[in-house]
């Protein structure tokens, strides 16, 4: 007796780890640089270059990538840039399992930077991230038996959300922004800041299609070393080929832009009005397909006893697939910023979630948008601030049918953002967060590990009663009285007259061993 087995595959997800760390640093001003009067304001970017397992630790190595944006203490004072990278090396408490894989999950960074003397800065990062954990399965179903005996086989449907593909891949985006006629020319860049948005992903025959948008901020100095600005948005579409993905198949794909890049090009008329972007968004793709499958659930023979050995085995249904909108709307009293504030120049946010629960409606999400904005200011010594603060908020991503146990994976981003002067000391605070919702239902099927023959006690099975009245029981079906009377469901019927398979509690049957010839 041999079973005929299907491999399933599914992504088993470990419970994520929580890490923060701080790293100190000590920035001198290089000689060519001016004096500083005062910081304006700062970011940073993380980058973690390699996860390696060193025995009950992740150690995480990568770099942090600061810039400092200052007023000189020059006569004719102006901002100045000061950029740079800290290396870091983190080890991560984690109690590993064979085969299982590291990843960033979710990263977050803020830079504090003080002034200590006029050449002399203090660098203070914050790293915030979660490490996630994820192991492919292989699952062997059987779906049929070979025998040389005639067998009763009992099978069922079901749905399973099957693994197909799961890769790493990168998308180099390469833009250019002209700038308006209204804009001077470009001498020198200051403070640069890229933010993806507006990301769309759907999948198409062999390849997944990207649409998206960049959020451009550029603030420098012109040929005649005067401040300016310019925010605008670029669009961009590109495809990246997935051998074996329809456009049927569902997907929770992980994004973030690295290395982005801003450079000054030359125009048409031999000006520097074009700024180059590029940045490479990297991308951790799991793609699955819905898959009704017919399962041996049971089997048994009239000649033979079949011995099953069965075991529980966890199977993954879609319940969710979905790009949720979270809208943030709050208006802030900003009373230390008085009335000195004449135009926000650039906003930034980020966000940090702190509670995730599931519910009978969905998933609620509680956690917190920090917010950072650039501002002009009326004070011609000391033209340019800036503000750092945060907003709560809760969101409930609803799902109908939603259970206990749901295993969910959700990426979350800033999709807008707009700080806006609301009187002299108040800002009103418009956001769309974005929440990318991919929710599976978990279930436990029973499955046959294996079917082995033996043989029938044939004096025993004389002695038993060749007709039986039997009150059917709660949960009792036709199938398991035929196999535990040996005798088939349509001789049970054929005997009652009964239309189907359907019994109901309580009701009264007569069941012949099938081996008389008095049917």
């Amino acid at each position: 007796m041999e079973l005929s087995r299907m491999t399933c595959h599914y992504n088993r997800e470990g419970k994520g780890v929580f890490d923060q760390f701080y790293l100190d640093e000590d920035l001198n001003v290089p000689d060519a640089k001016e004096d500083v009067k005062q910081m304006i304001e700062s970011s940073v970017e993380v980058k973690v270059e390699d996860l390696k397992l060193v025995e009950n630790y992740v150690r995480a190595s990568g770099k942090v990538y600061f810039r400092a944006l200052y007023q000189t203490a020059s006569v004719d004072s102006m901002p100045e840039i000061l950029e740079g990278k800290i290396p870091f090396e983190e080890m991560i408490y984690i109690e590993p399992e064979e085969g299982e894989e590291y990843y960033i999950r979710n990263l977050r960074s803020e830079l504090t930077v003080t002034v200590v003397n006029s050449r002399k800065l203090g660098l203070r990062a914050m790293v915030e991230l979660e490490l996630g954990r994820e192991k492919t399965v292989e699952e062997e179903i059987p779906v049929d038996v070979e025998c040389e005996i005639p067998v009763y086989k009992k099978c069922r449907k079901m749905n399973m959300l099957q693994l197909r593909t799961t890769k790493k891949d990168t998308y180099r985006i390469k833009e250019e922004l002209t700038l308006p006629g209204t804009k001077e020319s470009i001498g020198q860049l200051l403070m640069t800041d890229v933010t993806n948005r507006k990301l769309e992903i759907r999948p198409g025959q062999d390849e997944l299609i990207l649409r998206g948008e960049l959020l451009v901020f550029c603030m420098y100095l012109s040929g005649e070393e005067k401040t300016d600005w310019v925010s605008q948005t670029l669009n961009y579409e590109g495809r990246i080929p997935c051998d074996g993905v329809t456009e049927e198949m569902y997907y929770s794909v992980q994004h973030t832009l690295e290395d982005p890049l801003v450079d000054i090009r030359m125009d048409e008329d031999g000006e520097m009005r074009i700024l180059g972007i590029e940045g490479t968004l990297s991308l951790r793709i799991s793609i699955y397909e819905e898959e009704e499958l017919e399962i041996l659930e049971d089997l048994y023979s009239l000649e033979k006893n079949c011995v099953l050995q069965t075991r529980e085995m966890t199977c993954e249904e879609l319940l969710l697939q979905n790009q949720s909108k979270c809208k943030v709307n709050e208006r802030l009293a900003l009373p230390e910023l008085k009335e000195d504030v004449l135009q926000i120049l650039h906003s930034r946010g980020a966000i940090q979630v702190e509670k995730q629960q599931n519910t009978e409606n969905g998933v609620q999400v509680e956690g917190i948008l920090h917010l950072s904005f650039l501002y002009l200011r009326a004070d011609e010594n000391e033209p340019y601030g800036s503000w750092q603060g945060m907003v709560p908020f809760s969101h409930l991503i609803e799902c109908a049918g939603m259970e206990e146990d749901v295993r969910s994976t959700m990426n979350w981003y800033v999709e807008q953002l707009q700080v806006s002067l609301a009187g002299g000391e108040a800002v009103d605070i418009k956001a769309v967060l974005t929440f990318d919702a991919f929710l599976r239902k978990v279930k436990m099927q029973e499955i046959i590990l294996s079917a082995e023959e033996q043989p029938v006690d044939w004096e025993a099975m004389e002695k038993r009663p060749g007709i039986v009245g039997h009150i059917v029981q709660e949960g009792e079906d036709l199938w398991g009285l035929a196999k535990r009377y040996m005798t088939t469901t349509e001789s049970i019927m054929e005997v009652n007259h009964l239309e189907n398979e359907s019994v109901k509690t309580g009701e009264k049957l007569l069941i012949f061993k099938e081996n008389l010839s008095i049917l």
